[in-house]
């Protein structure tokens, strides 16, 4: 890392069908291997299956399962005198969101069913609820974080 200028940070252009940025960086996160159409058909299809199960907006119960998932405070290890702490810290905005996007991928990926539009599907709706694994993921963040406030007074 460069110790002249911080990294810029690159615009994400906002998706063609529902015109959010959020929506852009989720489809960019389930991309494997450049390939982007694919990713787009599993989110929209994702999307379009909690519209016809919710019958609710897809957008908004995309948005609340994802202020359900992001972790306020994290625990990061940082290492004092041949010892190292879980010492709990908050979490940017941007690391917050991409923590959670991330989170809904890896524990939708988990899940048992047939393909990942369902799978995808039933993670949003699962997290919108509070129910699920990336919800079970936040909240065991918590604990731990919890479990450590002793070591808060390390953090620099």
């Amino acid at each position: 890392m460069s110790r002249k200028h911080r990294a810029q940070q690159r615009q994400v252009l906002p998706d063609p069908i529902y015109q959010d940025i959020v929506v852009s960086k989720c489809v960019n996160i389930l991309m494997k291997g450049g390939k982007k159409s694919t990713a787009e058909t599993i989110f929209y299809g994702a999307l379009q299956r909690v519209e016809s199960k919710t019958g609710e907006e897809p957008l908004k119960v995309f948005k609340k399962a994802l202020s359900n998932i992001k972790p306020a405070v994290e625990v990061k290890s940082r290492r004092i005198g041949g010892a190292t702490y879980q010492i709990p810290v908050e979490v940017r905005p941007n690391r917050r969101q991409s923590l959670a996007l991330r989170w809904l991928r890896d524990y939708a990926k988990g899940r048992n069913g047939k393909t990942m539009v369902e799978k995808l599907s039933d993670e949003i709706i699962d997290a919108s609820q509070g129910r699920g694994g990336a919800v079970k993921k936040r909240e065991d963040v918590y604990k731990m974080a919890e479990a450590n406030k002793a070591f808060a007074h390390l953090k620099w």
